[in-house]
């Protein structure tokens, strides 16, 4: 088991979720910048289409700065075969490491063969961290999964991921069929380090419990960590307009209004330079919205923002700011 940088950080560690769609490069940037965590991931990319002509293509999912290190690169599909080069090409773009996505409910990923479809099908799971691994050399290869697809299945699932020896396990702590629509069952990421515990007894060789699931605030995840005795917590959902989140020494809302909209200001920019000329602005809109709420005037600028078409357009809009505080929120 190659554990690379897993190795040295401290625990309880901090993971900044994959999110497709949000975690992209200036996402990740900004983060990096106003409040990192000890690790960050990538949102997930094809592996079929990383070891394929087509890569370049995907290119620009994989960019990140120096700032974001130690960095992993999440890889979803259902071909075997496809991640050994995959990791291969992932490595040579200077990842810290490669996660597997095992839990992913879209139906686009499980028609696929991955996501959370690899929690029904033992065999291919095995074969595909097999692969990855071959492909990895030093590289560490981690999983994210849930812990079930219909209902709680961790004592027949998890065991085929740490079997299958990956230097860290994520647990989101729901089913594949929960969505978000039930509370995380903190229990069963308990579970999982007594099991990793029970079969690898030795620490050296056992692998990482991450645990994932409704960390509302910072102070929720040495609780979480405590009471379940996993290494790390990832988090995902509440960074949205939040970049402060992993900061100990800031918190959003401390902050005056006008730097909170100067970093939204700052994220979009960069998206703007980074994709602006092959992707959308349309995608922004749910960071600007993430950004603006808890202040006289926040529907009212937020509906403005939500109009906007334009990096340009946003800008004015804040620029008029102090008027759409003039009427309380609704």
């Amino acid at each position: 088991m190659q554990r690379g940088f897993w190795h040295n950080l401290t625990r309880p560690f901090t993971a900044l979720a994959p999110m497709s769609g949000i975690t992209d490069a200036p996402y990740r940037a900004i983060i990096a910048k106003y409040g990192k965590p000890d690790v960050m991931f990538t949102s997930f990319v094809s592996a079929d289409g990383l070891d394929s002509p087509g890569y370049p293509n995907l290119e620009h999912l994989l960019w990140k700065t120096p700032a974001e290190h130690p960095i992993v690169a999440q890889i979803y599909g259902g071909e075997p075969a496809s991640y050994r080069g995959a990791v291969r090409r992932l490595k040579a773009l200077g990842f810290d490491g490669v996660d597997i996505n095992m839990g992913c409910p879209a139906k686009q990923v499980e028609k696929r063969a991955g996501g959370s479809a690899l929690i029904k099908d033992h065999a291919r799971a095995r074969e595909i961290v097999a692969a990855a691994l071959d492909g990895a050399g030093d590289l560490p290869v981690s999983v994210k999964t849930r812990i079930g697809y219909r209902v709680n299945e961790l004592e027949d699932w998890l065991p085929v991921l740490l079997e299958s020896r990956p230097v860290a396990i994520t647990i989101h702590a729901r089913t594949r069929n929960e969505g978000y629509k039930t509370h995380a069952r903190w229990q069963a990421v308990q579970q999982a380090v007594t099991m990793a515990a029970e079969l690898y007894p030795d620490e050296a060789e056992r692998p990482l419990i991450i645990g994932n699931g409704d960390i509302a605030t910072l102070a929720d995840i040495p609780l979480r960590a405590a009471e379940t005795g996993c290494a790390g917590i990832m988090v995902g959902r509440p960074l949205a307009g939040d970049p402060w989140f992993f900061n100990p020494r800031v918190a959003k809302a401390d902050l005056p209004l006008g730097e909170v909209l100067g970093v939204m200001i700052e994220h979009i920019e960069l998206y703007d330079r980074l994709y602006g000329r092959f992707k959308p602005f349309e995608p922004l809109k749910k960071h600007l919205k993430a950004y603006v709420g808890g202040f006289r005037g926040a529907a009212q600028l937020r509906a403005r923002l939500m109009s906007a078409g334009s990096v340009a357009e946003v800008k004015q809009i804040v620029a008029d700011v102090d008027r759409w505080q003039s009427t309380p929120d609704n």
